[in-house]
């Protein structure tokens, strides 16, 4: 993560021989090949298999778009909400003592314990007809279950961690002893948050982000639950992908799968693009540090 890359110049030491160490690497490229690069590169090939106007033409299927459309709206609504709960929450923890602030930190982790299934569950349990406020909503004419509200819920509630949780450990090593000395000289809240605060965040804050949309465009479970299945409206691109495969239309399937495949390595690019540029800036600070 790029809250936890470590700013001290990398000393590498080890004892094994040049055999175990060409067998330990060897033994972890065969595990990347065999379960990650094989079935990623499958995925393109069959959606091309029988050539590109199939596979552009279940890209732009009336239901294909409407996935793809409801994809990127769930997601432009879940991550900016992650984005203003993860800042808020990681002030609170890194910069403040208060009490349950441990059990804060452990509701944060939580999504990553429960099942996606389990979190959709929980929101037909408060939401569906029968749920908790379920007569509520029908009296009032407000259809949050099987509708696209219930399906950004879901969508906040997996991915809203991952903000949050990249920018703890980086605020906190950071301290306050920056945002302390702005206020001595007599900047605003606003003005030490934009021009102290945020300039040191910036790169974790990005990266969290690029985590949680990443999930969020790729997340079946929850989503499947709260979604109803509705071909054409309540369908992301996930469900769309499992319905065209039970279907057995696979070249469509396929295409859509290779979409979010597609949407997985730029964002893999964007990962790797951040982590770059932070280790980059860390060593330009390292080298500033030794001149002074």
């Amino acid at each position: 993560m790029a809250g936890g890359v470590n700013n001290a110049p990398r000393s590498i030491v080890t004892t094994e021989t040049r055999p175990v160490r060409i067998l330990l690497t060897g033994i972890a490229l065969a595990f990347i090949g065999i379960f990650l690069v094989v079935p990623l590169v499958s995925v393109f090939v069959e959606a091309f298999r029988q050539g590109w106007q199939l596979y552009l033409a279940a890209l732009v299927e009336p239901d294909a778009v409407s996935a793809i459309k409801l994809t990127l709206i769930t997601a432009a609504i879940a991550v900016p909400l992650n984005l203003i709960f993860g800042l808020t929450a990681a002030w609170s923890i890194a910069k403040f003592e208060f009490r349950g602030k441990s059990f804060l930190i452990t509701l944060i982790d939580l999504p990553f314990a429960v099942s996606p299934v389990v979190a959709g569950l929980i929101y037909v349990l408060l939401f569906g007809a029968q749920g908790w406020w379920g007569p509520w909503l029908a009296e009032h004419d407000i259809k949050i279950i099987f509708a696209v509200p219930g399906i950004v819920l879901a969508t906040v509630f997996v991915t809203f961690p991952f903000v949050a949780r990249e920018l703890i450990p980086l605020m906190e090593a950071q301290g306050s002893d920056e945002e302390q000395a702005a206020m001595v000289l007599g900047a605003s809240g606003w003005q030490m948050f934009w021009r102290v605060t945020l300039p040191n965040i910036k790169w974790g804050l990005l990266y969290g982000v690029i985590l949680a949309n990443a999930r969020a465009m790729g997340e079946f479970g929850a989503v499947s639950v709260v979604s109803g299945h509705v071909r054409g409206q309540t369908n992301t691109i996930p469900l769309h992908v499992e319905i065209l495969y039970n279907e057995y239309n696979f070249v469509a399937a396929f295409a859509c799968a290779s979409l979010l495949a597609l949407l997985a390595l730029v964002t893999l690019a964007a990962k790797s693009w951040v982590e770059w540029r932070t280790e980059r800036l860390a060593a330009e600070d390292r080298r500033h540090a030794t001149e002074e």
